[in-house]
């Protein structure tokens, strides 16, 4: 399998609607894959969880990499997620992230810090809505 990396594992999970949530973890996440954002841990199923209530609140978004680092099976890049809610309002969220690769090139582990750029108040919590 080839590495996967953030913008085609945020393009799957959230911008291609006909894609089978499950089979977009499947196609990015190893098996035992744990996140930490904004400093709380979450396990895979809760991590689904979260990406299952962003589908039930975004229509649309892109997300464009400013930079991006591979070592190994280190990997690191700071992005902006920009988010059309099915509300009709935009959000704009740069994260920081720091990861690590299973053997198999997926996400085994994310760690990472969100900046709310433009949006309501509210939305500087979407890492972490379930």
């Amino acid at each position: 399998m080839t590495s996967t990396d953030i913008t085609r594992a945020i393009n799957d999970l959230l911008f291609t609607p006909g894609l089978d949530l499950t089979e977009a973890v499947d196609r990015h996440f190893s098996p035992d894959y744990r996140q930490r954002t904004n400093g709380v841990w979450s396990d895979r199923a809760s991590f689904v969880q979260h990406m299952t209530r962003l589908r039930s609140l975004i229509r649309s978004g892109h997300i464009e990499v400013h930079d991006e680092l591979r070592d190994g099976p280190r990997y690191a890049d700071r992005h902006t997620v920009t988010l059309l809610h099915y509300d009709g309002h935009t959000s704009r969220t740069e994260v920081y992230l720091f990861a690590e690769l299973a053997p198999d090139g997926r996400f085994q582990r994310v760690e990472e810090t969100t900046l709310l750029v433009a949006g309501h108040a509210d939305d500087g919590n979407l890492g972490l809505v379930k």
